[in-house]
């Protein structure tokens, strides 16, 4: 449809409303999920999708960035299981599916696609995603590092028909709950994304009751159209050019051998192209990623690079990106995909490597790169399981502007740190230390932000086992533009005999600790940006005297003498 009629208000009004759609969903879920991972480190999406190509419409702003393309995939999954089965959509049909290597991610993340109708018509779909604490496998909470296939990683479930014109079907949600270790806290979360997709099919009703379908389809087209142009504007205003970077995952968790991320990125004629050839091929253990993860990847750094840009499948028309077939990045089914985060945080650094050398003041050092995904699971003395599956927080990278954020989230999310608060008061832990990781960041004109000390204590008379899946400790976080690199993740446990470490570095399973014992990690900072020899002294002795920095630290990077803040 065209956009012809739609005045600028009347469009940035609809706009405005459609991303409130998605926000209230996102909300919806947040304050009812079980699942602290949801409820509070926000990590789930809503979004609107094309009726018919499943393209990314409307995302909501309190979503995780990566959904925003892998979420079009899950919707295709969809729309492609419908038009082979023949039987077409009713209003209240709601899939349900999990499958990785359909709709991106892994298996933690559930998602919920149901299809809105105007006057019969199929208008659009909605659809929600939210990362499950448990869904079985190998390991509580699913980040198995030792896994060499899917079935080793949770329970994997295709789409298939939840509900059926409003009728739910008890037989998959009994086959959903039996493959889980808390299905209390699954079934609460289900019934959270159910309330979510319930509110958006009662908010698109009421802005099309108000403005009329054909005006809506008006405006979502218009959008597109519109981050196409601006995407073409900002490619360009940059030179034209090839340039490349590499980075290396410590392992795959089961070979102890690093793992190449290449990326050539290209500007010509207005067009982007990201190209990952010469990156490793799919190895055996879980960092390998499915295709549509690695496209949506590719756009988060798109949106990173040029944050203006709206949420919005056309801003990704005029780029291409370019997987090569058996990499990593591109693994078939049942190829274990878990630690997908750890991937798609090196291709985020790798495309922000290859872009800082044509137009560095638009990206920012590396960031620490690794959730470390930390689940530690027992059994209290009643019997009862408990699994905390947690990830971690660490410094973002220097930028043109400014030192890098101290003991922030991932890049690729909009997720939070749930706070220690809330995991001591739901789990027998004691967190020993949560804390700033002084000299973790990189040196440079500004300097990288500092990542983080946790230690967590395990409180309860059964023990508990632990399980670890990380990346950065054994290659660093890069700077750009000359700055340095951070410092290296840092993980150690204790034993009987002492303290001990990882012989991956950054990946373990089955740790075993006892009552009183305790896990330590020490995030990596960021990277840092510009030369050392730029920063402004007083910068340096400031850090000095807020104790971010060691004086011996500051000698060695900056030749700091001690003068006075």
């Amino acid at each position: 449809m065209s956009d012809q009629g739609l005045d600028p208000i009347t469009l940035a009004v609809l706009a405005g409303r459609m991303e409130q759609i998605a926000d209230e969903m996102d909300a919806t879920l947040f304050r009812s999920a079980f699942n602290p991972i949801i409820a509070e480190a926000h990590d789930a999406s809503h979004g609107l999708y094309h009726a018919e190509t499943g393209d990314t419409l409307v995302q909501g702003k309190s979503g995780l960035p990566i959904f925003v393309g892998v979420m079009s995939f899950a919707v295709r999954a969809v729309i492609d299981k419908v038009r082979a089965s023949g039987i077409a959509p009713k209003d209240g049909d709601i899939w349900i599916f999990n499958d990785a290597h359909l709709g991106g991610t892994h298996l933690n993340d559930m998602r919920l696609v149901r299809p809105y109708f105007r006057n019969g018509e199929l208008f659009c779909w909605l659809a929600s995603v939210g990362h499950w604490h448990d869904l079985g496998g190998g390991a509580p909470g699913n980040y198995n590092p030792a896994a060499k296939d899917a079935f080793q990683e949770a329970f994997v479930l295709p789409p298939v028909l939840l509900s059926r014109a409003g009728e739910m079907d008890q037989g998959i949600l009994d086959i959903i709950l039996r493959n889980t270790r808390l299905p209390q806290s699954a079934e609460g979360d289900l019934n959270g994304q159910l309330g979510a997709l319930d509110l958006g099919h009662k908010r698109m009703e009421e802005l099309l009751d108000e403005y009329g379908a054909s005006t809506v389809a008006a405006a979502l087209d218009a959008l597109s159209v519109r981050a196409e142009t601006l995407m073409r504007a900002e490619l360009e205003a940059l030179p034209d050019g090839r340039w490349e970077a590499e980075d290396f995952l410590d392992n795959d968790g089961i070979t102890d051998e690093p793992l190449a991320i290449r990326v050539a990125l290209e500007i010509k004629g207005g067009r982007m192209t990201l190209d990952f050839a010469g990156t490793a091929p799919r190895c055996q253990g879980p960092v390998n990623i499915a295709l549509p993860t690695a496209v949506a990847t590719a756009y988060v750094a798109i949106k990173h690079i040029f944050p203006t840009l709206p949420a919005n499948a056309g801003v990704m028309r005029p780029i291409e990106v370019k997987i090569p077939e058996g990499s990593l990045l591109s693994a078939e089914f049942p190829a274990p995909v878990g630690g997908y985060t750890e991937t798609i945080l090196r291709m985020i650094d790798v495309i922000f490597a290859a872009a800082s050398q044509a137009a560095p003041d638009r990206v920012v050092g590396n960031a620490y790169g690794t959730i470390n995904a930390l689940s530690i699971a027992g059994r209290r003395s009643n019997g009862q399981p408990w699994v905390m599956f947690s990830f971690y927080g660490g410094g973002h990278g220097g930028s043109s502007e400014s030192d890098g954020l101290n003991h922030g989230s991932a890049p690729i999310s909009t997720a939070t740190i749930p706070p220690m608060e809330i995991l001591e008061a739901a789990y027998p832990v004691m967190f020993r230390q949560w804390a700033l990781r002084p000299d973790s960041g990189g040196a440079g004109r500004h300097r990288g932000g500092l990542g983080a000390v946790y230690e967590i204590e395990v409180l309860e008379d059964n023990g508990a086992e632990v399980f670890l899946f990380g990346e950065r400790g054994r290659h660093a976080p890069k700077g750009v533009a000359g700055g340095g690199e951070a410092a290296l993740n840092r993980f150690s446990y204790e034993t009987d005999d002492g303290w001990a470490r990882p012989p991956m570095v950054s990946k373990m399973r089955g740790i075993q600790l006892h009552k009183g014992q305790a896990v330590r990690l020490e995030t990596p900072g960021g990277g840092g940006y510009g030369p050392a020899s730029e920063r402004d002294p007083e910068a340096v002795a400031r850090d000095v005297e807020r104790g971010l920095m060691s004086k011996s630290e500051a000698e060695r990077l900056y030749g700091w003498t001690g003068g006075a803040a």
